[in-house]
């Protein structure tokens, strides 16, 4: 069984995956403390099946995490109907297809920007990080103009996240525990300066919505952490699968036709939310396996996203690939909201880059986050041929 922690399987965690999947649909990870679908069908099966939830447990003590348990104990991530159906239907029209569609322009522009942000760096220095110059800062710029908070909040908004989301790691030292709580604090006395100003954009949508005064804050963060932390990391790991096996960068440059299947191919291939759990509300059965109530069973993304019984060569890059039936966006009353506005963005970015920055190259070797379950790079230096 894999180890989360071992370097060389955070580097490339799909052989591990694939020798999982010839012997069992569904296993049980000791080291996790809970049970993996690691086939497509099987992780399928639990994203949809309504006797797995999405059951917040408080982290403990209490007293130490109020503010990381305000945050999650509100969140529509983390809580099944009635209440996820009404937090969700208070934001799902911001995020509708035709209305994301809208934004394609302005997203556009953002992305193009920051190309030549990035290129004038290059051209500067020989190398730039993609992640700082546009992976990273493009996503938060969207959600924040959305939301109505300040862009140039951005950077200590990201911090925030990324020191939050550690939490979801397994096997995290106390000292990111702690930081995690002090990002969750600082999160929510900065919404709440925000909301008793004079909110814009959605963040004033949900203080005129039935929401109670922590749900907003509540919802109002997960769009902040939710609306990046995906999108920064299917655009640095595509971006990186995309200039490794170089005949897809340059298939997708001379054939703009292909962008669409090119983002949902990103997705698939290096699946930037690596594991999703399931809390069993009642006895449930996935793929024969037995699964009582009150224990946990966790969707293996990035497993089911490399199934060869669902795709044809998996572990092959293909910008062209259709159908690509893919779980990256989840599945069920939790499927992501905010994928339209992704698939935007992802697509803005692609297209600035191969049009702006058509020789675009690695100019090191990646640093990737040592961490398993949000899979995503450190830095990503690249220059131009």
């Amino acid at each position: 069984m894999f180890d989360p922690r071992d370097p060389a399987f955070l580097a490339d965690p799909y052989p591990a995956f694939a020798a999982l999947r010839s012997e069992a649909d569904v296993h049980r990870h000791d080291g996790l403390g809970i049970t993996i679908a690691v086939s497509h069908a099987a992780s399928a099966a639990v994203l949809r099946h309504r006797g797995l939830g999405r059951i917040w447990t408080d982290a403990q003590p209490l007293e130490r995490f109020a503010s990381f348990n305000l945050l999650h104990r509100n969140s529509l991530l983390e809580n099944e109907p009635p209440a996820h159906t009404r937090l969700r239907r208070v934001i799902a029209g911001e995020f509708g297809r035709g209305h994301v569609q809208r934004l394609r322009p302005m997203v556009g522009d953002i992305a193009v920007s920051m190309v030549d942000t990035l290129a004038a760096k290059i051209a500067a220095d020989g190398s730039a990080d993609l992640l700082e110059h546009l992976a990273q800062p493009l996503p938060v710029a969207v959600i924040a103009e959305l939301l109505g908070v300040p862009v140039e909040d951005g950077p200590q908004l990201v911090a925030w996240s990324n020191a939050i989301v550690k939490m979801y790691e397994f096997g995290l030292p106390e000292a990111g525990r702690d930081a995690a709580e002090q990002a969750a604090a600082d999160f929510v006395a900065y919404l709440r300066e925000v909301v008793r100003g004079e909110p814009r954009g959605i963040v004033r949508d949900l203080v005129a919505s039935e929401l109670t005064p922590d749900e907003v804050v509540a919802t109002a963060v997960l769009l902040l952490m939710a609306g990046h932390e995906a999108t920064v990391n299917v655009i640095g790991n595509g971006v990186t699968a995309l200039l490794t096996h170089r005949s897809e960068w340059d298939r997708l440059r001379a054939d703009p036709t292909l962008l669409d299947t090119a983002v949902e191919e990103l997705i698939r291939f290096d699946s930037p939310l690596q594991l999703f759990e399931r809390t069993a509300t009642e006895d449930v059965e996935i793929a024969g396996h037995r699964v009582g109530k009150g224990d946990k069973i966790g969707a293996l993304l990035g497993a089911a996203a490399r199934d060869p019984k669902v795709f044809d060569a998996p572990d092959t890059l293909d910008v062209g690939r259709t159908p690509n039936a893919h779980l990256g966006f989840g599945m069920g009353i939790h499927y992501c909201v905010g994928a339209p506005l992704a698939r935007v963005e992802i697509a803005a970015a692609l297209t600035a880059l191969t049009s702006r920055l058509p020789d675009l190259r690695l100019a090191a070797e990646p640093e990737r986050r040592p961490e398993f379950v949000i899979r995503g790079l450190r830095t990503l230096p690249v220059t131009q041929a």
